[in-house]
């Protein structure tokens, strides 16, 4: 950094400390451009005493972090990098849905929701479908005193993913509720809502801050007229 803090970009934690070498890849390990989406990894040697394994399981360590890209640590993280070397994180690689044999990011499409001036926060699932083995849904919280009509937000929320992102995300209705399942560090409980929508059973995690708020999404999870 020198002496003095770089600037700060909304949306990116910064970049990288000295000693870590941060690199966006794409599925088959190559680096990608400047504003491509891709998996986050930390290229090896890390630093001395770094994330050294799991603990009493190497094999599940040398497995689930060093065997997908070979001479990388892979962090479980999707984002991109801008041409300043500015790393922005968009969620976890295993919220890469699947529409219709493009894989999209879940986080890219609650970064367009989120930009709304009426939205407090958001968050998108990818679901079953038949036809397309996933769809986005989308749900977001208003930010307090907006009193406009749910519909109209959901059609304006629409229009932006589409014309952001492109029509092939298929998101054809964001759900205004009045809150999201949370833990009680504040995770929203993305998982959880998506095998509710798709109809698995669930098991309430003993983390969740309040049980009311899950209990009166569940209708609205499980009822889709987005199809």
């Amino acid at each position: 950094m020198g002496l003095e803090p770089l600037p700060i970009k909304p949306g990116s934690p910064t970049v990288a400390v000295p000693g870590y070498d941060v690199r966006v890849v794409d599925g088959e390990g190559a680096e990608v451009p400047p504003g491509t989406e891709g998996a986050i990894v930390v290229r090896l040697p890390l630093p001395p005493g770094t994330l050294p394994t799991l603990w009493q399981d190497d094999d599940r360590y040398v497995e689930s972090y060093l065997s997908r890209y070979p001479g990388y640590y892979l962090t479980g993280d999707g984002g991109h990098m801008d041409e300043d070397g500015y790393l922005f994180v968009m969620g976890r690689i295993d919220d890469v849905i699947n529409v219709a044999g493009h894989r999209l990011s879940t986080g890219e499409i609650e970064e367009v929701i989120a930009g709304h001036p009426d939205i407090a926060e958001c968050a998108v699932i990818g679901a079953r479908d038949d036809l397309k083995g996933q769809v986005p849904r989308g749900f977001a919280v208003l930010k307090a005193g907006v009193a406009r009509d749910p519909a109209e937000i959901s059609a304006e929320l629409v229009t932006r993913v589409r014309e952001t992102i492109g029509a092939v995300v298929s998101l054809r209705e964001v759900n205004v509720v009045p809150a999201l399942p949370k833990t009680r560090s504040g995770k929203i409980l993305r998982a959880t809502m998506r095998a509710i929508a798709d109809g698995d059973e669930i098991v309430v995690p003993s983390t969740i801050d309040d049980v009311q708020v899950l209990d009166a999404l569940r209708p609205i999870l499980q009822h889709d007229d987005s199809r």
